[in-house]
């Protein structure tokens, strides 16, 4: 069992940074690959990028692949999505997920956090 819950969203300017973070409970978090996900009203949830349960390279999407980095840190059990030169279309809900492989489809992971709003403002 994991328990995810995200923080460091907010309002932004376009063109601004936030960091979020996924703080995971549970002793077998290292075994688990992470992914990022949003979702803006009226859309549906949209894959952002994963990231293996060793660290290794991140996979993003194509639309914040250069301006987003996906990082863990297996130690503190935290996993971080660095997200740069935001726009006013990265407004969403964003929400880490927990499962067993590197995939795309958010039916494929197994834990989900709450989820924490981002807003970027034109």
């Amino acid at each position: 069992q994991v328990q995810l819950v995200e923080s460091g969203g907010g309002l932004v300017q376009a063109g601004g940074s936030l960091r979020l973070s996924c703080a995971a409970s549970g002793r077998t978090f290292s075994s688990y690959a992470m992914g990022w996900f949003r979702q803006a009203p009226g859309k549906e949830r949209e894959f952002v990028g994963c990231i293996s349960s060793s660290g290794g390279t991140p996979y993003y999407a194509d639309s914040v692949k250069g301006r987003f980095t996906i990082s863990r840190d297996n130690a503190k059990n935290m996993v971080y999505l660095q997200m740069n030169s935001l726009k006013p279309e990265d407004t969403a809900v964003y929400s880490c997920a927990a499962g067993r492989f590197i995939v795309v489809a958010p039916s494929l992971y197994d834990y989900w956090g709450q989820g924490t709003q981002v807003t970027v403002s034109s």
